[in-house]
C-alpha cells in the first residue's frame, strides 16, 4: 500500500502537489489546511482522503486524531505532537512543526512530512511516501516540493 502524506499548508497548495499524489492508494493530511476547499484537488483524483484537524483549522469534520489499520499496522495521525504515543501503535504521524521527522521512540516510529507549503529550519518544502506492506513499513520518503 502507498499512501502520499502532507501536512501544513496553509491555504497555499504549490502547483502540481495533487498531481503527484495520483498513484496513492490513500491520502493523509495531517492538519493546518486552514480552509476545506483547498483539499478538493485531493478529493477528485480518487484515492480516499483522511484528514485530520490542525490548531489553525476551523473545519470542525475533521477529528482532532485517527487511528488507523492498514496491513497489520497500527497509524496514528495527529497534528499536534503528543507527548508519548497512544498504546497499540507502531506508528505515529504528525505535523505542526514544519520539518521533516523520522525518529524512533520506545518503539514507536514518529514521522512528519514537514511543510508543504511553510518550511522551517532551513528545509525545503515537501510531502512524503509511506509505503507498508506485510505489516512492515517499507518506505518512509519526503520529497522535495
Amino acid at each position: 500500500m502507498r499512501i502520499a502524506v502532507f501536512s501544513d499548508t496553509h491555504d497555499f497548495f504549490p502547483s502540481l502537489l495533487a498531481e503527484r499524489m495520483e498513484a496513492a492508494d490513500e491520502i493523509w493530511c495531517l492538519g493546518d489546511v486552514t480552509q476545506p476547499h483547498g483539499l478538493v484537488e485531493f478529493e477528485v483524483l480518487g484515492p480516499p482522503l483522511r484528514v485530520v484537524r490542525g490548531n489553525c483549522d476551523a473545519h470542525c469534520a475533521w477529528p482532532q486524531d485517527l487511528t488507523l489499520e492498514r496491513e497489520r499496522m497500527v497509524f496514528h495521525l495527529t497534528h499536534i505532537p503528543p507527548r508519548r504515543a497512544p498504546r497499540g501503535v507502531q506508528v505515529l504521524l504528525h505535523g505542526h512543526t514544519h520539518v521533516p521527522r523520522d525518529e524512533m521512540i520506545g518503539g514507536v516510529r514518529w514521522l512528519n512530512p514537514g511543510s508543504a507549503s511553510q518550511p522551517r529550519g532551513g528545509t525545503a518544502a515537501s510531502f512524503a511516501w509511506l509505503e507498508v506492506n506485510g505489516g512492515k513499513l517499507t518506505r518512509w520518503e519526503v520529497v522535495r516540493i
